[in-house]
Formats: structure tokens, sequence, C-alpha cells
């Protein structure tokens, strides 16, 4: 990757406008009838567009190490992974508005079943309703403000997502997760990572003691995991970095706290697709850079839900003439990670990528899939490289050297 004082120097600012749609986990593996949802979904307009563009397949971190969501959009954003590492937490935070200090030690956490054995059956109870979400926070928030010397501070995402914050002194943010990661498991405490943080420890795993006894007749929801704790790091910001006018549209909390961090302005939105492209449409001469992020190809993902995932890729594709209407100088469609209905999961396996621009030099791809992205002429790349490819192909870079 460019670093980022090389980046600085070169950037420009310019009138041309740069839409990166990101369909998350959108990347998947064969399944039914040998098929990706990619393969297998009907998208026309998706299809036409890899065959006008550069097409490649990109890895968020490096070959088969499987990333957070932070991380890899974090790559798409211009941004060294490995070099700035955020906890979920604070992305979650920010995602929902909350403004954190210093002192401040933030958590994403997911409401989850226990069983009478002390098993957690269910790591997101069943997906929640968020109105119950909401009513469990204020239970939660009620009967759980303090701890020793230690502010808490609890307040519902959507679904089985909430966020707690930690406000004190001496919080470090050096802890394992309080989270099992996958079912079958017992119910897990956070352990200290460096012996600063005793203190974070100590408060955190009584908290979640006492949640769960707030929460043992509320079943599904009859207990809690933390994970992702983190401060805030201060990242340099994408006008700073990159000269640009950055603008997000997304659903999702952490989605916002993450563009948030990197300076993008955060549009409001509905929840559905259609809302999401009508606020593109909406603001489209306010900003040169748009972040449009589809969150239900990643859920449908992990739940395992193949057909369901193919609904959601079809219905984008409805919306891809819509975006070439607004005449981008370049428009990138792309996942983050990949999320195979397979796996239920986050996977190591590259995103299908394309490249819409006037000046890229069409390839041999021609649809919008794993098998077909990989003959393109960008071929497999690092996520990092996307934004100045982006950026290139809007003629916001100038020459580097003599």
């Amino acid at each position: 990757m460019v670093n980022e004082e090389i980046m600085k120097s070169l950037a420009i600012k310019t009138e041309s406008k740069i839409v990166l749609l990101v369909t998350d986990g959108i990347g998947d593996l064969p399944s039914e009838n040998n098929k990706t949802v990619l393969e297998k979904a009907f998208i026309p307009n998706l299809n036409k567009l890899a065959s006008k563009s550069a097409c490649g397949l990109t890895d968020p971190i490096s070959c088969g190490i499987t990333p957070g969501s932070g991380p890899a959009h974090l790559s798409l954003f211009g941004y060294d992974p490995i070099k700035y590492q955020i906890g979920r937490g604070v992305l979650e935070a920010l995602g929902i508005g909350m403004e954190l200090t210093s002192r401040d030690l933030a958590c994403r956490g997911n409401f989850a079943t226990l069983n009478k054995e002390g098993i957690i059956t269910d790591r997101r109870a069943g997906r929640i309703a968020t109105e119950l979400n909401v009513k469990l926070c204020t239970l939660l928030q009620d009967k759980i403000n303090q701890i020793g010397d230690v502010e808490i501070i609890i307040k519902p995402g959507k679904e089985h997502r909430f966020v707690v914050v930690f406000r004190g002194d001496g919080l470090e943010d050096a802890l394992s997760d309080a989270d099992p990661q996958k079912v079958g498991e017992k119910i897990k405490f956070a352990e200290p990572l460096d012996s600063k943080a005793k203190k974070s420890v100590e408060t955190v795993n009584e908290f979640m003691k006492q949640a769960t006894e707030v929460l043992k007749e509320h079943h599904p929801a009859n207990t809690v995991l933390l994970r992702g704790f983190a401060k805030h790091p201060g990242l340099p910001t994408m006008k700073e970095l990159f000269k640009l006018t950055p603008a997000a549209i997304a659903t999702y909390p952490m989605y916002k706290g993450l563009a948030k961090l990197v300076g993008m302005d955060i549009l409001e939105t509905g929840e559905s697709l259609s809302d999401e492209f009508k606020t593109l449409q909406d603001n489209f001469s306010r900003y040169d850079f748009f972040y449009l992020h589809i969150k239900k190809t990643d859920s449908y993902g992990e739940d395992g839900n193949f057909e369901q995932k193919i609904k959601v890729i079809e219905e984008v594709d409805k919306y891809i003439p819509e975006v070439l209407a607004l005449k981008p100088d370049v428009l990138v469609v792309t996942g983050d990670h990949s999320t195979p209905a397979l796996m239920k999961g986050h996977s190591w396996h590259p995103n299908p990528f394309v490249l819409f621009s006037k000046y890229i030099r069409v390839d041999e791809a021609e649809q919008f899939n794993e098998k077909e992205c990989v003959k393109g002429g960008l071929g497999r790349f690092p996520a990092v490289d996307v934004l100045p490819l982006m950026m290139a192909n809007a003629l916001k870079l100038q020459k580097f050297g003599a």
C-alpha cells in the first residue's frame, strides 16, 4: 500500500464523484447446484456493469486471514487495518450517536440465551425485536448504573445488539472478549491481557453477573455477551488524508460508527434499500465520496440462509441503473468480506470487485461473481488499494515524482 504521507501529498480536491457500494459479506462458496449466491441470483444489471468494468478479487487483510467488519471496512477506506486496530465497541458507540471521552471503555453487547446448565444456546437471543431490546436496556440501566467508582451507560442498538460504556479513571482496553464466540459453550468472562486492565476486568465481569441476574426471567434474552472492548483511537480523517468530502449511508450503528471515525458525515436514511438509494440521490450534489452499505447480505449469510441472501442481492441489482443515472465518475461494487451461507460466518475468501469508470481497461469478466471476477484485469489484490484505485480513476491523484 502507499503510505499516508504520500497519499496526502498526491491527493487533490476535484468535483469528481465516487460511489462505493458495499454489499456486506457478499462473497460466498458454492452451495446449491455448486453455485454461489451471485452465480444463482438474477442480477442482469450487475452483470452488465461487470462486463463494462475492471474486475478482480480483494483480500481485506491478507490471504487466509478472516477479517472482522471493522478492519475489513478500514481497508476499503484506505487505512492500514494492521496499524489501526479498532475495537468494535467504539464503532458501535459512535454509530448510535454516543460521544466518547478519554475515560471511556466501550464495548459491543449481545443479548443471548443461557440454559439451566449455564450453556449459551443462542448468541443472538433469536435476534429479538429492537423494541424489546430497548425495554431490556432500560431495565438494565435502571438496575445497574454504577459499579464501584465506574459509571455504567447502556444504549440499545438494533435487534439483539447494544452498547455499554464504562466511564471512569484507570480503565484500559487490554482485556479479552466476554463471549465464547459459539453456542454450546459456557458463559465466558473477560480476562486481563495486561496487568493494567485489572480494574476493567473486575468491572466488566461484575456487570455481566448483575446483568444475568436482572435478566433471568426474560428468556430468550436472559444473559449478555460483551466484546470489542476499546477506547477511542483518534484516526486521521479522510478529509485530512485524501482531501475528500465523504458521506455514509448505512442503517446499522457499527457501520455508522466506523464512517464517523474516519470523518464521514452520516446521512439520515430509512431502513429499506429504497430509502438508502433515495438518500444517495437526494444528497449527490453535496459530497464527492459516498459509502453506501447493504447489511442484509451479511446477516443472511451468518444465518446460513442461501435463498434470502440471493433475494437481497437481486433487490440491490434493481437499483444499479438509478446509481448510474447519477453519473458518478467512479462506481465500485464489492463486499467488505465474504460470509458464505455454507459457513454461517465471516471467512477468508476474497471478495468480488467491480470498478466502473471511463478511464478503466475493460477486461474479460462478463458477470459479477467470484468465478468471473477472478478473470479480471485487476487480479487478486489487497483491499487497502481500493481507495487509491478509486481516486486515480476519479482523477484525484497527482503524479508521483518527476
